[in-house]
């Protein structure tokens, strides 16, 4: 079915954001900023006891970032890229964990050398390059967690390390003049089974008992990572119902007395802000007898719709044509076979959709813009507005 407005934005956000875009070229993408503001309150009020770092691969937009760091974000940084927009903006740098496990020894000088004293690792290799170019910061070990399997976008297979190489690097940190200073963890993006949080949490909990009792190492943080759900297709939870259960696993691990928790969101806080806004250059059938037609659009993987890779994440596509649906495949303009958003999961689509008609993917605002390409035969990176 084609979605409900209602069930994605409120019909006054959407009418503006439409009629913004309507009066523009495609294919761009439109942000409400309030949108973002609101979400960012509601996660602050479900998790009153963490300090967020956003993450910001999500979405770097200026205007993104200069919205949170007024409302006294954190930020989650994965690059010297990242850094330098950051800073620039006026963040200092007690406001920022340099969040990337995978890192050259020159990059973690730099982030050093602008005063960052917190850093994220999972490996020997790097934990020693910490201590040679970051000497006495912050370090926070990532473990890998399970959740692979519900959560849309994994994350765990390339990131972490398991729980006993956790213990010996928090061991190794302190022998190398680091402070040991806790455990992250991150339990796929787009996660939608909330058990998966208890679980890793449990996992921290052996880990800060162990190093307690046996090394007299008292670790003071749980990074929790990001994973809080968009609204997409598939169903999920509401935020208040995460926050309600993560916050039970919590208590029922660590007590009253919790240690400093840090959330890292990205796609929950812009997801739901973003309108992506497509046109359709071509509609065919592949034969005579074909059940489905194919739906070319100015937009595919490679601006911006890389997350439907495998299919992965199921954005909402509405367009204002009415009548009798048919699925559809639905794929994008370039000259590359990989460029097809949906061919397994069709898209159901008016029949008297045409030629030069509008698609406006929902729910677009996060991992769009940051994942478009900067000239794949030719096309340049998606253009983005906020408003």
């Amino acid at each position: 079915m084609i979605p409900v407005i209602t069930d994605y934005y409120d019909q006054a956000t959407f009418d503006r954001l439409k009629a913004f875009a309507d009066t523009r070229d495609t294919p761009l993408l439109v942000v409400d900023t309030a949108t973002v503001s609101r979400q960012y309150d509601e996660l602050v009020g479900a998790f009153p006891y963490g300090n967020v770092y956003y993450a910001v691969k999500a979405n770097p937009a200026v205007e993104i970032l200069s919205l949170l760091r007024d409302k006294g974000s954190n930020f989650d940084i994965a690059s010297i890229y990242e850094l330098d927009k950051v800073m620039a903006l006026g963040v200092g740098p007690e406001r920022i964990s340099y969040g990337n496990t995978i890192k050259k020894s020159r990059d973690i000088r730099y982030f050093y050398d602008k005063g960052v004293r917190m850093f994220a690792t999972d490996s020997e290799a790097d934990l020693r390059n910490i201590a040679k170019a970051a000497p006495g910061s912050r370090v926070y070990v990532r473990i890998l967690t399970e959740g692979t399997q519900t959560a849309d976008w994994p994350l765990s297979r390339k990131f972490g390390c398991q729980s006993d190489m956790a213990l010996d690097l928090l061991i190794m940190a302190r022998a190398l003049g680091l402070e040991p200073y806790g455990v992250s963890f991150h339990v796929g993006s787009q996660q939608r089974d909330i058990g998966t949080w208890d679980a890793a949490i449990a996992k921290v909990k052996v880990i800060f008992e162990r190093l307690r009792e046996e090394d007299g190492i008292e670790l003071k943080m749980i990074n929790m990572g990001g994973g809080f759900p968009a609204n997409y297709i598939a169903k999920t939870n509401e935020l208040s119902t995460y926050a309600e259960e993560i916050t039970r696993y919590l208590h029922e691990d660590f007590g009253d007395d919790l240690p400093e928790i840090i959330l890292e969101p990205g796609r929950s806080l812009i997801s739901n802000a973003g309108i992506l806004v497509s046109e359709v250059v071509l509609i065919s059938r592949k034969s005579r007898t074909g059940l489905n037609r194919w739906v070319f659009t100015d937009v595919g993987l490679f601006q911006g719709l890389i997350e439907t890779l495998g299919e992965a994440i199921k954005f909402p596509v509405w367009t204002d044509k009415k009548g009798e649906l048919e699925e559809c495949v639905l794929a994008g303009p370039t000259c590359d076979s990989a460029d097809i958003m949906y061919e397994d999961y069709k898209y159901p689509l008016p029949l008297n959709l045409s030629i030069g008609d509008r698609l406006y993917w929902f729910s677009t605002g996060a991992y769009t813009t940051s994942y478009s390409s900067v000239e794949f035969n030719g096309f340049p990176p998606l253009q983005a507005y906020y408003i």
